[in-house]
């Protein structure tokens, strides 16, 4: 063990001697550029030799938990495939075929699970379960983002040293090269904040371990996970930094805050958005945590997993699902909610009758547009994402007037669409309560708020892809069929 300690610190020697200089050159051309502070202190600077280094275990060190359980899940899933792998899991129809494959069961998905009654489960429990058994910042608080994503990898529950650690280690990984700000300030500052972010994204692609592993053939197979958690660890601790930076261009005036290297990962984010005070920090540990895995079918989620299967790296797979989030069929609902509610208010009044509101909602309807913030492809009951934000909103914000809309929105809503008969799910979704809470505090630009959801999902397509490395999850490849195909069959089925 001695030995493996002493070649890792002349590794780490070799290329602090060699890398500190140019990236400290970079750091003062980006201080120039943009003629303000760089928004994180430069890291160690080890990145780049991290997946070489053999490790010891350590209770705190979230890679050695994961190569201590990972061969087991191996071995696990090629009994699965000896043992069953004929067993059929369910029946394909034409419409499944032809509805965007819903409720088709075809995905491997080991970090969360999603239930149409109960809703999420992330690595078996439930958000309730989550809030009580998490570290938390304060007693009784809001769970860290941390916790969460040693959750979804390792599948156990952390203690609070370990999601300190871990947020020291995302920290120590937060260093963005000045060329990410480069490529976003390259596009007009009116452009979407989901197309800068997912450009910035792709910038910091440049860095990838993976990709320089896999071209260099120096890792087996085997071991793709350990590039792959790399990358992984490094956009989820840098892709704050980047949304950060997307707002304040463009709502701020470009003044950059710096990371603050004593909060942790939704405080820092809270921070660095220009938002400090306690509740807007709690607020943001409680977004993240929610927004952050949704099982694999969802678009954001099964982009991310499609583009991974074909060993591109997380940064690339990652991009692919941000431009899925940005669709206004998933991502980008949030934003139509705020803007909707806002409409009502402006129409109606903030003091708005239940009968009012039913008379706004058949109006909306009948003009051929739907409620925005209700309805669910999975779910079918009240979403629990709603659910703990309404709470965090009858503790902390009672009085708003916008909150009391959106409960009088729930009273008046299931019902109506209910009625209506065409929708199978009329209960509010994570996105009905979500704009009206980061407006309260001040975040009330609606346009950014995927931004927001796409920084949160980092940590659930990121966990499952480190997973899709270790269990060697093969290339995504279904069949497709054209109704020529279709007519056919069923004409050889009668």
């Amino acid at each position: 063990m001695n030995e493996i300690r002493t070649i890792m610190i002349r590794v780490e020697l070799m290329v602090t001697e060699t890398l500190v200089p140019q990236i400290a050159k970079n750091s003062s051309s980006l201080d120039r550029s943009l003629n303000v502070k760089s928004p994180v202190k430069q890291s160690s600077l080890n990145n780049s030799v991290r997946w070489l280094q053999s490790q010891g275990s350590s209770e705190l060190d979230l890679k050695s938990q994961l190569q201590e359980i990972i061969p087991e899940q191996q071995d696990r899933l090629k009994k699965l495939k000896s043992q069953h792998g004929t067993v059929p899991v369910g029946n394909i129809t034409v419409d499944m075929v032809l509805g965007g494959m819903r409720g088709m069961t075809g995905l491997l998905w080991e970090t969360s699970l999603l239930d149409a009654e109960e809703g999420i489960r992330f690595r078996g429990m439930s958000i309730p379960e989550c809030q009580k058994v998490l570290p938390a910042a304060q007693p009784g608080g809001e769970p860290l983002p941390e916790g969460l994503l040693w959750l979804l990898l390792t599948g156990k529950v952390p203690n609070r040293e370990q999601v300190d650690a871990l947020s020291k280690e995302l920290a120590s990984r937060a260093a963005v090269p000045d060329y990410v700000y480069k490529a976003i300030n390259a596009l007009p500052s009116t452009a979407h904040p989901m197309t800068q972010f997912a450009s910035g994204v792709m910038a910091l692609q440049v860095e990838s371990e993976f990709q320089k592993a896999y071209e260099k053939g120096v890792v087996h197979k085997s071991k793709f996970w350990e590039p792959t958690f790399e990358d992984a660890l490094n956009l989820i601790a840098r892709v704050p930094v980047v949304a950060s930076y997307v707002y304040r261009r463009m709502f701020k005036d470009g003044s950059i805050i710096p990371l603050d290297d004593s909060l942790d990962y939704g405080a820092n984010f809270s921070h660095m958005l220009g938002f400090d005070s306690p509740q807007m920090k709690e607020l943001m540990r409680l977004y993240v945590t929610i927004h952050s895995d949704h099982e694999g079918g969802n678009v954001s989620a099964h982009a991310g997993h499609l583009v991974g299967s074909a060993l591109s790296d997380p940064y690339l797979s990652f991009a692919a699902a941000l431009n899925g989030l940005a669709g206004p069929l998933h991502g980008l609902a949030n934003q139509e909610v705020l803007l909707w509610i806002k409409s009502v208010v402006e129409e109606c009044g903030e003091n708005i009758s239940k009968e009012q509101l039913k008379d706004y909602v058949w109006k909306t309807l009948n003009s051929g547009k739907v409620v925005p913030g209700y309805g669910h492809g999975v779910l079918r009951k009240t979403d629990p994402r709603y659910v703990c934000q309404r709470e965090f909103a009858l503790k902390h914000l009672p009085d708003d007037p916008l909150f009391q809309l959106v409960s009088k929105l729930y009273e008046v809503v299931p019902p109506i669409l209910t009625e209506l008969g065409k929708v199978k799910n009329p209960w509010p979704n994570v996105d009905a309560h979500s704009g009206v809470l980061l407006n309260y505090y001040g975040l009330t630009e609606a346009r950014y708020y995927t931004v927001l959801f796409g920084v949160s999902r980092s940590l659930g397509i990121c966990s499952q892809l480190i997973w899709d490395r270790a269990l060697g999850l093969p290339l995504e490849r279904p069949k497709s069929v054209n109704m020529d195909w279709l007519d056919k069959f069923m004409s050889l089925s009668r």
